[in-house]
């Protein structure tokens, strides 16, 4: 049990890693969020599955309910995090922020 939950961690450090690193090199603000919103949520799902995993360690009735309920984290976040992405794309548009392109530079 304690190595899948130690792939579980390790696999949500992965992808908030990789969402970072999307964050820092991707040319402009559409392309970027990208990573935030898409590895952001798997990453969460990884550390949250693990620390649900690692809670019924000691398997009880009330750890199978603690564990259903960080469960609940994930769905919250799953449901959330597209939504709030969309408000942040939708901000940009209206502020007029126009999507990169091939010829120009990056900033």
């Amino acid at each position: 049990m304690d190595i899948i939950v130690c792939l579980f961690l390790f696999a949500g450090l992965f992808f908030f890693t990789g969402g970072s690193v999307g964050i820092l090199r991707f040319p402009d603000f559409y392309s970027r969020l990208h990573p935030a919103g898409k590895l952001a949520t798997l990453g969460s799902f990884s550390a949250i599955a693990a620390l649900a995993l690692f809670n019924l360690h000691q398997f009880s009735l009330a750890a199978l309910l603690t564990s259903v309920k960080i469960l609940l984290l994930v769905v919250f976040v799953f449901l959330t995090s597209p939504t709030a992405t969309h408000a942040i794309v939708d901000a940009g548009v209206r502020a007029g922020l126009t999507p990169w392109t091939k010829g120009e530079k990056r900033r």
